[in-house]
């Protein structure tokens, strides 16, 4: 009966004694005690349970058995060469599927292009990107990152902060001139909202926060879209006030397409790289949510949120 306590060392030892025909050479070779390529041998005969060399004092000479372990040594050093030499490839270069989700406009105007750049430095992704307005199940629609804003409350979810970001009430010139500048929160009932069934928002209430004390403000209007495109152009048509995210709204603001009203609440609403496993589990998941994380957080494609 055979005990197969052997290892790759174990191997190398036995590859290194036929090489140099000797166990002195070979521990020369590895850089070894003779003492332990002598133990080692002894052992790895012992598992195998046959005799890999005859010893002699003035030489070693290597039995039947020798040589056909030492061709199988070859085979499985081998083997393990090529393993870590592709699972290191696909450290660096990462391949495969990858399905991500996010809401539209931020899905159309930043992480699309985000992924065009990500597909040209790594052709060997399969990339899909999903782009709805609502909470998607990773795990029962199987994808792999979704990037979102609002709390992650699935505790069976792993997220990655992304950017801090925030919802702020907005109107144009337009509206404000024709109905007025709300002062307070209760001034709210008396103004057309314009209501948005965002991915994690409920329909009719707004929740906002001012010195960490949140209060939720029910809303009315008479028009309301589950798509955000909508809600914008509505909003800059002057039909209403409308709830929308720091960097959604970062260059209308600029240029005095729409208003901030109400300044001191907000909706936090930090972005989050979401996916359903550690990224330990997979260097190809790690580098495409860095990558991600990265990019929203700097160069051409980064998210432009405020700062306070």
């Amino acid at each position: 009966m055979t005990n197969n306590k052997w290892n790759l060392t174990d191997l190398n030892v036995l590859c290194a004694v036929v090489k140099t025909g000797s166990f002195v050479g070979a521990s020369e070779e590895l850089g070894m005690a003779q003492a332990s390529v002598s133990k080692r041998i002894a052992d790895l005969e012992k598992s195998l349970g046959v005799l890999l060399f005859r010893r002699t004092t003035r030489s070693v000479q290597i039995t039947s058995e020798g040589i056909l372990a030492h061709t199988r040594a070859l085979q499985v050093l081998d083997a393990a060469t090529r393993l870590q030499q592709d699972v290191s490839s696909a450290r660096i270069r990462p391949s495969g599927k990858l399905r991500i989700s996010t809401s539209l406009r931020l899905g159309r105007n930043y992480i699309a292009p985000i992924l065009s750049k990500l597909a040209k430095e790594y052709p060997e992704l399969d990339i899909w990107l999903e782009l709805v307005d609502r909470r998607v199940d990773m795990l029962n629609e199987g994808y792999d990152i979704d990037i979102r804003a609002g709390d992650v409350t699935e505790p069976h979810l792993i997220s990655h902060k992304v950017v801090k970001s925030q919802r702020m009430l907005c109107a144009s010139k337009a509206y404000l001139e024709r109905k007025g500048t709300p002062k307070t929160l209760d001034d709210l009932a008396l103004h057309d909202c314009l209501l948005f069934r965002q991915r994690d928002q409920m329909l009719g209430v707004w929740r906002l926060q001012n010195n960490k004390e949140e209060s939720a403000v029910r809303i009315t209007g008479g028009m309301g879209s589950n798509h955000a495109d909508v809600i914008h152009e509505w909003a800059e048509q002057g039909l209403g006030i409308a709830m929308l995210s720091d960097w959604d709204i970062h260059d209308k603001l600029a240029k005095g397409k729409l208003v901030r009203i109400l300044p001191d609440y907000t909706q936090q609403t930090d972005i989050w790289a979401v996916t359903p496993s550690r990224l330990t589990y997979s260097a190809t998941l790690k580098l495409c949510v860095e990558y991600l994380i990265e990019s929203l957080q700097s160069g051409p494609h980064a998210l432009p949120v405020s700062s306070d």
